[in-house]
């Protein structure tokens, strides 16, 4: 399998694929939680190896409550990365943050009612802490690149994950608004526990395509809205994320690495062995 590929890149919506790379070949995965979205497009790039996943599947097929988050983490995990650029489209819940606009976002608010773990059945229990579930490290690199391409980008701010595909309900989004969120999606969550787990930093590119349905001024979000304002934003969040590429050349191992060193509370000789294969990849250096 391909080696020393130390940065991964997601692709959300209005963001299928990551140009300039080259070499490129496709990779499928087989993981133990199944598929992942699509094939992993790997390339080299500013003397880079870099994965690339479109998180919705080629042709944006999978809604965010399908998307197989712990096979697209594990893929990941399998090729090596550790630092994990995630790109996500969201709705705005502050008038200063406008469609248009980037966030880089500092914290996670988990609303959906999707498993966080990958550690959920019997038999080995493991702590993770996440938190701050966003690498501050990947966060100012992020901030950093965005802002060279001229967009307008807002770093820190809380990012409410909902369970999808519907938008908001008035109610609901009045409610996250006065809850002081900043803004509003439906893929971070798990995805940013799950990487936390695989040892990765993990920060995010979140491009604003709309002001959610609390503002009365604007017309309540519709499809037609996200995709014309998503248009413009996904060339400037595949341009920050060359930038990102370019300035993680040579960074030192991700400082989550060893999250699970310690996280691993079950007694090791009562780990069926079968778990202890099965999360090898993740946990096998500490048992």
């Amino acid at each position: 399998m391909t080696q020393n590929i130390r940065i991964g890149v997601i692709g959300g919506s209005g963001v299928y694929d990551l140009p300039g790379l080259q070499s490129v070949e496709e990779i499928n995965i087989q993981t133990p939680f199944g598929e992942p979205s699509a094939k992993y497009t790997v390339g080299t790039i500013h003397g880079q190896r870099v994965a690339f996943l479109a998180r919705h599947g080629h042709g944006h097929r999978i809604n965010p409550s399908n998307v197989n988050y712990k096979a697209n983490i594990w893929g990941f995990k399998s090729l090596g990365v550790e630092y994990l650029i995630s790109m996500n489209a969201c709705g705005s819940l502050k008038e200063e943050i406008a469609p248009g606009h980037i966030v880089i976002p500092n914290q996670i608010f988990d609303r959906t009612r999707r498993s966080s773990s990958f550690f959920d059945e019997t038999g080995l229990v493991v702590h993770t802490s996440v938190a701050d579930p966003i690498c501050p490290q990947l966060a100012d690199i992020l901030h950093q690149s965005v802002a060279s391409t001229g967009k307008t980008v807002h770093k820190g701010g809380e990012f409410i994950i909902i369970e999808g595909p519907r938008f908001s309900t008035k109610a609901e989004s009045r409610t996250f608004r006065k809850l002081g969120f900043s803004i509003i999606g439906m893929t971070a969550a798990p995805e940013a526990f799950l990487a936390r787990e695989a040892g990765m930093s993990y920060a995010i590119i979140a491009h604003v395509t709309d002001y959610d349905v609390w503002h009365e001024s604007k017309e309540p979000v519709t499809v037609d809205m996200v995709i014309q304002t998503m248009q413009g934003n996904a060339v400037a969040a595949q341009q920050a994320t060359l930038n990102a590429i370019d300035i993680l050349a040579g960074a030192p191992p991700s400082p989550w690495k060893d999250t699970l060193k310690d996280a691993v509370i079950t007694n090791r000789a009562h780990i069926p062995q079968a778990l202890k294969e099965k999360y090898h990849l993740l946990i096998g250096a500490y048992l």
